[in-house]
C-alpha cells in the first residue's frame, strides 16, 4: 500500500507503494483510512520539535473503516466507521477511570508499538498511529466508533486539531458566558480554539497572529477582533481597559508567546498552553508573580477531552452547526501531494490540508 514516511529530520517524506502491515494481534483493529488531516504536529515531528523516531509513518488524524479485528476485540466489528484518536482510552488504568482519559497510561505503549513493514523491518507510526498510510493497525483502545452516516472526509479533523483547540477552550480553560479570550496562533489549533470558544458564550474573542491571512480566518470562525502582535497592547486596552482577559490560550508552543500569554491573562485569570514547545525550551517567571496575579497557568493534553464522551458531543456540534468543520479543510489532496501540502503549510499558505483515500 501507498504511506508517507518520515525517514530523517527536516527532509521531505518518502513516498512509497510497497509498505505492509504486521500480524493482527490480541485487542487489534485493521482500520482501512478514508481521510487524514495535515496537522501542524506532523510538521512539529517533521522538524524535531516532538521526537517520533526513524523510519516512521507519520499521520495522527483521521478516520476510516474497520476492515477486521484481532482476538479479544469487542468495542467495533468490521464494517465500523471510527474516529482514530492518538491518545489511548484504555478505560482501565488509574488517569481513564478518574476521568483524565488524555494522560492514558497505555499511550507510550501504543507510540512504541509498530504495526508496519518495510523492507521486511518492523516501522512505527507518529503516536503509535500513521494516518498518512492506506491502512494501518492500531489498539482498540485508539478508536471511538461513530455513525455510519457521517461523512468520513469531514470528521477526520476530530482525531486531533478540532478536539484539542475546541476542548482547550471548553475543557482546560473552561471559557464562560459572557467571558473575555485572547488566542494567539491562528493556525489549525487555533481557528478551533476560537470556535470553542465562541460554542461556550465568550462575547470577546481577541485572535492574535502574524499572517493578517489567518486572521481573516479567525474572524469567521468566531473571532470578534483581530491584531498582529505589534498591535496587541492596544487591542487589549480598548477591550478589557487594560486589566487583562479572563481567558488567555497559547496554540503555538513558542516560549517567548507562552510568557506573553500568562501576561494577557488579567490577575484572577486564566493562562492555558496548547501548543506543543520544545523539550529544551525554558520559561522564565517571578516567584512574586505567581503570588500576586493569583493566575491559574495550566497545560492542555489533547484539549483534556476524555475522547470517548467528547468526540461524538464534537459530532452533535457539527450537525446541529454550531461546530464548522468543512471550512477548515483549506485543500483535498492525495497521499502523493503530501510534501506540497507541508511546504505550504510551513510557510503559513494554508492553515489545513486533508488527505483524501478514497
Amino acid at each position: 500500500m501507498k504511506a508517507a514516511i518520515l525517514t530523517a529530520l527536516n527532509t521531505d517524506l518518502e513516498l512509497r507503494d510497497d509498505v505492509q502491515l504486521g500480524d493482527l494481534g490480541p485487542g487489534d483493529v485493521h482500520v482501512k483510512i478514508a481521510s487524514s488531516g495535515v496537522c501542524h504536529s506532523d510538521l512539529s515531528a517533521q522538524n524535531g520539535t516532538i521526537p517520533s523516531g526513524f523510519p516512521c509513518v507519520l499521520g495522527h488524524e483521521g478516520a476510516g473503516v474497520v476492515a477486521e479485528v484481532g482476538p479479544g476485540v469487542t468495542s467495533v466489528a468490521p464494517g465500523d466507521h471510527v474516529i482514530l484518536s492518538f491518545v489511548p482510552a484504555c478505560q482501565r488504568c488509574k488517569p481513564c477511570l478518574r476521568g483524565q482519559s488524555y494522560l492514558c497510561d497505555q499511550a507510550m505503549v501504543v507510540a512504541t508499538t509498530p504495526h508496519f513493514v518495510i523492507d521486511g523491518a518492523p516501522v512505527g507510526g507518529f503516536t503509535g498511529l500513521g494516518t498518512f498510510a492506506e491502512e494501518l493497525i492500531v489498539s482498540q483502545d485508539c478508536l471511538v466508533k461513530i455513525d455510519n452516516d457521517i461523512p468520513l472526509g469531514i470528521v477526520s479533523l476530530i482525531g486531533c486539531g478540532v478536539t484539542t483547540g475546541v476542548g482547550a477552550a471548553i475543557n482546560s480553560a473552561g471559557v464562560t458566558p459572557g467571558s473575555s479570550v485572547v488566542v494567539f496562533g491562528c493556525g489549525g489549533v487555533g481557528i478551533s480554539t476560537i470556535q470553542g470558544a465562541r460554542i461556550a458564550g465568550a462575547s470577546v474573542i481577541l485572535a492574535v497572529d502574524t499572517l493578517e491571512s489567518k486572521l481573516e480566518q479567525a474572524k469567521h470562525f468566531g473571532a470578534t477582533a483581530t491584531c498582529t502582535p505589534d498591535a496587541f497592547e492596544q487591542m487589549k486596552g480598548e477591550l478589557t481597559g487594560g486589566e487583562g482577559f479572563d481567558f488567555a490560550l497559547e496554540c503555538i508552543g513558542n516560549p517567548t508567546v507562552i510568557r506573553a500569554t500568562y501576561d494577557a491573562a488579567r490577575r484572577g485569570g486564566t493562562a492555558v498552553i496548547v501548543g506543543v514547545g520544545r523539550m529544551e525550551q525554558k520559561i522564565e517567571f517571578s516567584a512574586f508573580e505567581f503570588f500576586y496575579g493569583d493566575k491559574t497557568l495550566r497545560g492542555s493534553m489533547y484539549g483534556s477531552a476524555n475522547v470517548r464522551s467528547f468526540m461524538p458531543r464534537l459530532l452533535s456540534m457539527w450537525k446541529s452547526g454550531s461546530l464548522d468543520l468543512e471550512s477548515m479543510i483549506s485543500r483535498r489532496i492525495q497521499i502523493d501531494d503530501v510534501n506540497d501540502a507541508f511546504h505550504a503549510m510551513e510557510e503559513g499558505k494554508v492553515i489545513r490540508s486533508v488527505i483524501d483515500f478514497s
